[in-house]
Formats: structure tokens, C-alpha cells, sequence
């Protein structure tokens, strides 16, 4: 009878333990995180690629997705 109260006390502090660290990870996620931001997609002039159009590059005919493609087209940048 004496060793049954010593597990019922290491299943308390065992629950106690694992319920403190659940709401500890809870607590550190961000419950409303805003959703990334939607870019305009764009094809490149030279291969028809899509990609976000902050990341194309200029020229005088069009968007491009790498400055490579740029001069095989024979564009200049703007």
C-alpha cells in the first residue's frame, strides 16, 4: 500500500510536467501569422519561365529570368 502512493505521486508530477510543456510550445507559435505576401508571376522574353516578378531582370524587350537570357536576346537593361 505504501509503494502505491509513491506511483500515483511520480504519475502527478509526470502529467504535471507534461502539460507545463505542451502549453509552453503552445504558447510560442504565432496563432495568427499573416500569410505571405502574392507576387505577380511573369514569364521570361527568352525561355518562357515563370517567376516572381521582383526577382526577373529588366531590358529594353522584356523580363528575363537571369541576365544571361537578357544578353542572348540582345537586350540592354533600362
Amino acid at each position: 500500500m505504501a509503494m502505491m502512493k509513491y506511483v500515483v505521486l511520480v504519475l502527478v508530477i509526470a502529467a504535471v510536467l507534461w502539460w507545463a510543456r505542451s502549453r509552453s510550445r503552445t504558447a510560442t507559435r504565432k496563432p495568427n501569422a499573416a500569410p505571405p505576401a502574392l507576387q505577380a508571376m511573369v514569364p521570361c522574353t527568352h525561355c518562357g519561365v515563370h517567376l516572381p516578378r521582383a526577382e526577373a531582370v529588366p531590358g529594353v524587350l522584356g523580363l528575363y529570368c537571369s541576365d544571361e537570357h537578357r544578353r542572348v536576346c540582345g537586350d540592354r537593361s533600362r
